[in-house]
């Protein structure tokens, strides 16, 4: 098994370059949705389309004449249309409730034909030809660039370049592969000669794996304000008829709150062996609370609901779970070279080094 690595690298963008972007992104996302309006079928899963040559080749030609896009990102897109209505069937296959995928966040798959990395910058296609923005690096080598992107140790696989509109931020997550044989420790688990998927786990979002997948807390908050709502509502009326719906109400939370971590959990799985990992490494959950005191009970609830789910589901496919010291991961700088701990890196979303100044969103550094 060899080795995978993912180094995040933020984007120094002219405002030229910043429109270029927007744009590829919103075509993009435009390719992405069409694919998935496509391939579903409200009637049967059995009518999904979800056989990506034969969706590519029903599409391809019609997204490259509505769009301005590269041929790479075209196909990018209708790659993650399909894999995610893919998804969706398996989901609905077992009896769980599913809608059509849609892609809101601007978030681009690039592969070695779309994206070309140098020492200090990337080329990216975009709808306005080639932009080639700088990376903003640490002053001190080797950053997780050099050691990884730049190394011959390593061969560069795909890269996604995600906007973060809270900062107003683009950063590219790029994923490389050992390609030289050697065995290599993995700082968290110390496994030797095995790939592992690292998950860290949090409020604003439920869980964020090594390879650089969110997985949003926004929809799970929102329905867990509107049942509490309803709770509220239905225990100010104290008839037996409102206590009697309040029960009901509670069951259909209940399974609401399962299916939505099962889901993520058999998302989470087809993410490690998607990418060819022997082990899911989870933070230690004993200190939950204590580490994450803005978690509210359903997080703590979904963050333990989710470890357990993934732990039957995984070993299924031949993927061991563990649990590793966090070691207060999210005030640790992910710079391999660097790894300072300090109260002071973290302020809210923003992450800042106070040792090597090492610089991004706070998640993305978890």
């Amino acid at each position: 098994m060899g080795v995978r690595r993912t180094a995040v690298v933020k984007l120094a963008v002219s405002d030229e370059q910043r429109d270029a972007l927007h744009r590829t992104a919103q075509q993009y996302l435009y390719c992405a949705n069409r694919t998935a309006d496509y391939c579903w079928s409200d009637t049967s899963y059995a009518e999904c389309k979800t056989n990506k040559r034969e969706v590519r080749d029903a599409l391809y030609a019609e997204l490259r004449e509505e769009t301005d896009l590269q041929a790479q990102l075209v196909q990018a897109a209708i790659k993650r249309a399909v894999e995610a209505v893919k998804a969706c069937v398996e989901r609905w296959k077992k009896g769980q409730r599913v809608s059509q995928p849609t892609f809101t966040a601007e978030t681009m798959d690039y592969d070695t034909r779309s994206a070309t990395f140098y020492r200090n910058k990337v080329s990216l296609a975009t709808v306005e030809g080639r932009v080639e923005p700088s990376f903003v690096l640490p002053a001190d080598s080797p950053t997780p660039y050099e050691r990884y992107v730049l190394s011959e140790s390593y061969e560069f696989r795909e890269s996604t370049l995600r906007y973060d509109a809270a900062t107003d931020e683009f950063y590219l997550n790029i994923s490389t592969r050992r390609t030289d044989g050697d065995d290599e420790v993995s700082e968290d688990t110390g496994h030797s000669d095995q790939t592992v998927l690292g998950i860290d786990l949090g409020v604003n979002s439920l869980a964020v794996s090594s390879t650089g997948t969110f997985w949003q807390g926004d929809d799970y908050d929102h329905w867990c304000r509107e049942f509490e709502k309803r709770r509220g509502e239905m225990q100010q009326r104290g008839t037996q008829a409102a206590h009697k719906a309040l029960l009901r109400l509670g069951k259909r939370e209940e399974a609401w709150r399962k299916q939505y971590i099962h889901a993520i959990a058999n998302e989470l799985v087809s993410e490690a062996v998607e990418h060819d990992c022997d082990v899911i490494a989870f933070e230690d959950l004993s200190d939950i609370r204590e580490r994450l005191p803005h978690a509210k009970w359903h997080h703590v609830w979904a963050f333990r609901r989710l470890f357990e789910y993934v732990s039957y589901k995984a070993p299924e496919q031949g993927v061991s779970v563990e649990q590793v010291e966090p070691t207060h991961t999210s005030q640790r700088c992910s710079r391999t070279d660097c790894g300072f701990t300090h109260d002071g890196n973290r302020q809210g979303e923003h992450f800042e080094c106070q040792k090597c100044g090492y610089e991004l969103n706070a998640d993305y550094n978890a």
